[in-house]
């Protein structure tokens, strides 16, 4: 636990709201810089020693994130729509937020990505548009999260991406049975797939073991600290500094705004249901992609009556949600792809846009297979299987040694009807309005699901599965996410974006919002190095701003 004690009622320098993957870094960085720093995370802390394979208690009671039972959300594809209550965004409740459970991909953006209005053009029904800034800008930032958090990868192995600074700070994990396939396969086939770069140390790293392979990655806690989390990497350096104060289960209900219109603090519930409110001389907001646009809708005054940071209207709008279609093979030998990490090959062939497809999108692909044996015997089974008795029992025990899936991870467009809002209708256990997602995919972004699949498919079939289907909610429309952005976005324009090219907030020059809610694009479904590379940035900006007076 945290050393320091800040009261409450003397104003810190900064408090920081979400303790995740952008929290996390803006934590470490502002506290190492000399600033006193307040963590309000809603989640509890949890360590090395707390993390289990209990796949009851993690997947399905909510283990590490958001419990429905007390934060409920509801659901709409369209604003005239009635919203009905059901799981609508996922993301980690915890120090560490969702770096503790993420499958732990980490892709950069292309350069393209921040400039794809410029080279696509309008896209009807859509609002495309370029980021305020380049890929060079980010690209030192990128590299120094690679080496921050100790990134596993070779560099220089992705002939589509951008340039580099420096190569990773660790080779590639082993590859898999299903990484051998897939490169094999995809070879033949013309395209180029690489080494997986994922937030995994392949060796020891700044006092950090090496993963010891055992196979609950995605959505699990590393109990050997090995998955470079911020509550593995950055944390205990944060809290290192006698700075920086993490103060777990503190569910923030309102930043307080003052009358000159600047953020003075954050009130919120601590463990015990007690209100508290800490007073701040700036606030960094990081509640990610969905929270965010919530607590800034809930933090109304005669300052902000539209919601703080609201005045251009656009908080909680542009939500872009997770896309990307998903298909299996059953081959005739083992591959007993239960072990280790989910991905170790991956492709961008098809992550440009391309106008010989008649649609706008792209995507990238990687081999895996994450399957739990629980959650594989309740509902991973191809649907044209018994699904029950001795012929079930005779294909589970096949299948699941026997298979690997391509994912695809691709574009889901702005569209400003789909959002994030308040459902005044539902409450959640601590009395506020519920989180109301409307949200329904462009067309485009279905097409380019069913384009992926078709090359997914071909994969399979050329490295050699003897059966190949598509998982069946990868031909639905998306109802609920994990990867939540673009609701308070970047942009120069005050009118029409919520924060600037710094992450400051246009509106109230002391509030800074870090997290996926500033994302523009999706770039292909992999936010979180662009996330944290942002938080780097801001971080940057915020120390120099703050030495030269102005915050």
């Amino acid at each position: 636990m945290s050393g320091v004690r800040f009261r409450p009622r003397d104003p810190v320098d900064f408090v920081v709201i979400g303790c995740g993957a952008a929290g996390g870094v803006m934590a470490r960085e502002l506290s190492t810089a000399g600033f006193r720093v307040v963590v309000l995370e809603q989640g509890p802390w949890r360590h090395e020693k707390d993390f289990t394979h209990d796949e009851i208690g993690v997947l399905y009671r909510s283990g590490l994130t958001n419990d429905y039972r007390k934060q409920p959300n509801t659901f709409r594809k369209t604003p005239g729509e009635t919203a009905k209550r059901q799981p609508a965004v996922e993301y980690g409740r915890m120090v560490g937020g969702g770096s503790v459970h993420f499958t732990s991909n980490y892709w950069r953006f292309h350069p393209e990505d921040f400039r794809e209005r410029s080279l696509v053009g309008a896209v009807p029904g859509a609002d495309l548009r370029d980021w305020p800034i380049t890929y060079d800008e980010l690209e030192p930032y990128y590299t120094r999260a690679e080496w921050e958090l100790g990134i596993s990868g070779l560099g220089g192995s992705n002939p589509f991406d951008g340039p580099r600074s420096k190569p990773y700070p660790l080779p590639p994990m082993p590859v898999k049975s299903s990484g051998v396939l897939f490169e094999s396969a995809s070879k033949k086939l013309g395209l180029h797939p690489f080494p997986a770069p994922v937030a995994v140390l392949s060796q020891p790293y700044r006092g950090r073991a090496a993963c010891v392979h055992c196979g609950f990655c995605e959505s699990f806690g590393c109990e050997m600290g090995s998955k470079s989390s911020t509550l593995a990497a950055l944390i205990p350096a944060a809290v290192k500094t006698g700075r920086c104060e993490i103060r777990p289960d503190s569910y923030v209900r309102k930043i307080d705004a003052g009358p000159d219109g600047r953020v003075r603090g954050a009130i919120y519930f601590d463990g015990k249901g007690r209100e508290i409110y800490q007073r701040a001389k700036a606030v960094v907001l990081s509640a990610n992609g969905a929270e965010t646009p919530r607590l800034l809708l809930m933090s109304k005054s005669s300052s902000f009556p539209q919601g703080l940071a609201n005045s251009s209207g656009n908080v909680g709008k542009f939500l872009m949600f997770d896309n990307g279609g998903f298909a299996l093979g059953l081959f005739e030998h083992p591959l007993n792809e239960y072990k280790s990490i989910v991905v170790t090959r991956v492709l961008h062939d098809f992550y440009r846009f391309d106008a010989k497809r008649g649609f706008y999108g792209g995507g990238g692909l990687d081999s895996r297979f994450d399957y739990y044996p629980a959650g594989f015997a309740l509902d991973g089974m191809p649907k044209d299987m018994p699904q029950w008795g001795a012929g079930w029992k005779r294909a589970l025990g096949q299948y699941y040694s026997h298979m690997m899936g391509v994912l695809a991870h691709s574009t889901c467009l702005a569209v400003e009807q789909n959002s994030i809002s308040l459902d005044d209708s539902v409450k959640d256990a601590w009395g506020s309005p519920a989180l109301r997602v409307t949200f329904q995919n462009h067309p485009d972004d279905m097409k380019t699901v069913q384009f992926l699949l078709e090359r997914q498919k071909e994969i399979l079939a050329e490295a050699g599965a003897k059966k190949i289907w598509v998982d069946p909610a990868s031909v639905e429309e998306v109802t609920i996410s994990r990867h939540l952005m673009g609701t308070c976005r970047m942009g120069d324009d005050a009118r029409t974006s919520v924060v600037n090219r710094w992450n400051r907030a246009h509106d109230v020059p002391n509030l800074f919002i870090v997290d996926g809610s500033s994302l523009v694009t999706c770039g292909r479904q992999q936010p979180t190095e662009t996330i944290q590379a942002l938080a780097f940035r801001a971080a940057d900006h915020i120390q120099s701003a703050a030495k030269r007076g102005e915050i």
